[in-house]
């Protein structure tokens, strides 16, 4: 799956926390293929500063995160549930359109 850093790190804050073994695995290596590489901290000049993270345009560029069958139904989860209690943000639409709606 191509996504922008931006992406990726909205899709590890929506991940469960909980769950049986089996998810807890499978979310553990997603969050490992999803958060940001020492490279990309440098290439994409990775700041936080007072809670706020900003990145260069570099970050803006779809890289390809290899994502399985059961970590993509994990995240389309994840969205949905977002969607039924109302919470889901203008941040969460370019992410929720890939996973649940197929790249609409």
């Amino acid at each position: 799956m191509k996504l922008i850093l931006l992406e990726r790190l909205k899709i590890l804050q929506i991940l469960p926390a909980e769950g049986n073994f089996i998810t807890l695995n499978i979310v553990q290596k997603l969050r490992e293929a999803l958060s940001p590489t020492e490279k990309e901290f440098k290439d994409f000049e990775i700041v936080d500063k007072d809670g706020q993270i900003s990145w260069n345009e570099k970050g803006r560029e779809e890289i390809e995160i290899e994502i399985g069958e059961k970590a993509t139904d994990i995240i389309v989860e994840a969205l949905k549930k977002l969607d039924e209690e109302g919470k889901l943000t203008a941040h969460h639409l370019s992410i929720y359109n890939k996973f649940v709606n197929g790249g609409e």
